[in-house]
C-alpha cells in the first residue's frame, strides 16, 4: 500500500515510511516526540469552515468529500509535495479523528490515489 493512514494515538509503524501529519489543528495531547510524524501538512487539511460544518457526521460524508477534494483540486501547490512523495515511497498520513473511515485523512489519501490513477479500494485490500 503507497499510501496508509495511522491515527496520530497510534504506535508508528516500521512500514510507515514519510509520516505527515494532515490535520488542520494539532492533536491533542500528543506531544510532536511522541506523533513522531517527519512533516505537518496543515495545507491539505479541509478549511477550518468545512471541518466545522461537517464535524465528523457519517451522513454529510459524501458531500464533505465532494467539498474537501474541491479545496484539495484549488490546492495544487500543496497537494503536489505529497503525490511526489508517494511516487517515490510509502507515506502514511496521519491524523487525530476518532473515526478513520470518515476522516479527512480517508478522503485525502482516496483523493491522492484518484491523482495517482491507483484505485484506492483496489490497494486498501
Amino acid at each position: 500500500m503507497r499510501i496508509q493512514l495511522r491515527r496520530v494515538y497510534e504506535s508508528p509503524g516500521m512500514n510507515d515510511g514519510y509520516r505527515v501529519l494532515v490535520d488542520r489543528v494539532w492533536p491533542r495531547g500528543v506531544s510532536k516526540e511522541a506523533a513522531r510524524v517527519d512533516a505537518w501538512n496543515k495545507d491539505v487539511a479541509p478549511s477550518t469552515r468545512l471541518r466545522q460544518w461537517f464535524g465528523h457526521d457519517p451522513g454529510k460524508w459524501g458531500e464533505f468529500k465532494k467539498r474537501y477534494w474541491q479545496e484539495l483540486h484549488a490546492n495544487r501547490a500543496g497537494v503536489a509535495p505529497l503525490l511526489e512523495r508517494a511516487r517515490a515511497g510509502r507515506v502514511t498520513l496521519v491524523f487525530g479523528a476518532k473515526d478513520a473511515e470518515h476522516s479527512n485523512a480517508a478522503a485525502l489519501r482516496e483523493y491522492l490515489m484518484n491523482e495517482l490513477g491507483e484505485d484506492a479500494a483496489a490497494d486498501a485490500e
